[in-house]
């Protein structure tokens, strides 16, 4: 009886695990944009957490080595017109493109959950002065006023750059956030919980936040592929952080220094190539959440 006795968790244990791995098969096998969503990411995440470790800063500095040197065994993609190696910059510039859009994201989708939760539950005034400037903000042209206080600061940083984007990245998820507030307010677990002496603070917390949080989730995706969008085309026109690296400004520096006249095609291809192996990957893995999300997409599969 002692032998069976410890050996039975062991036995119920590796059960639960091989159960919850069958139904985790099961859940990505049906839901394939989002299997090939999350792996890009992943590929990316962990390329950008382990890469910079796997290659030599000084190599990034000017004239590190000669300049426009073609990929070979020494540069798997070559070098800069400044000598810098092509593929450390990019193992360097990954990581700050990646934060970038991850807190300007994260901050623009906070802010709009939110002033969405107080504004469709509680409505009034608050609803009122949020819904006036979410309005209002939206249909002012997102690119010119980026562009405009970009200019206008000095000293560019990734986390400057990050919050620069992120106060115009709030406006379409609070309207969104608002709207499903609306509805999930008029349902009969928040009248019972009014009834019960809830206030509306512990309601909008206990009660509605937690039936928004798969919702939450796929906004948070759209965020970060729109926050990433904004923050490469400031790059690209040479109005990210100078001294930083990141994939928006490399694009900005082959242009600047004619790259493509030059036909050196391995100073701009590579950090489009990411950029785009990002975006597919966003693009994918924010499908992937609609289809949990949206119930219709949810029976047509």
């Amino acid at each position: 009886m002692n032998v069976e006795t410890s050996v039975q968790p062991a036995t119920t244990e590796r059960a639960t695990a091989g159960a919850y791995l069958r139904r985790s098969a099961r859940f990505f096998s049906g839901n394939k944009p989002l299997a090939a969503g999350l792996g890009l990411l992943l590929v990316v995440g962990l390329l950008a957490l382990v890469g910079p470790s796997l290659v030599n800063h000084d190599h990034a500095k000017v004239g590190a080595f000669p300049a426009r040197l073609r990929p070979s065994g020494d540069h798997l993609l070559g070098t800069q017109t400044q000598g810098r190696d092509v593929l450390t910059v990019m193992m360097l510039g990954m990581p700050n493109t990646l934060k970038i859009g991850l807190i300007a994201g994260g901050v623009g989708l906070a802010i709009g959950v939110l002033l969405g939760l107080l504004a469709g539950y509680f409505g009034g005034i608050i609803d009122n002065v949020v819904r006036a400037l979410s309005d209002t903000l939206i249909i002012l042209p997102g690119v010119a006023i980026l562009v405009l206080v970009a200019v206008s600061v000095r000293s560019m940083s990734v986390e400057l750059m990050a919050v620069i984007v992120a106060s115009l990245a709030w406006m379409y998820p609070t309207r969104t956030i608002r709207a499903q507030v609306l509805s999930l307010r008029e349902r009969g677990y928040v009248n019972v919980a009014k009834m019960n002496g809830m206030s509306g603070l512990a309601i909008v917390i206990q009660e509605i936040l937690p039936n928004l949080l798969p919702y939450i989730a796929a906004s948070f995706v759209g965020a970060v592929s729109g926050a990433m969008l904004a923050s490469v085309g400031l790059e690209a026109l040479g109005l990210g952080p100078q001294n930083q690296f990141t994939l928006g400004m490399e694009i900005y520096w082959s242009r600047f220094y004619g790259a493509i006249l030059r036909q050196m095609w391995w100073w701009w291809a590579p950090p489009i190539a990411i950029i785009a192996f990002i975006f597919v990957g966003l693009l994918l893995t924010s499908m992937g959440m609609d289809q949990i999300v949206n119930v219709r997409l949810r029976k047509s599969s």
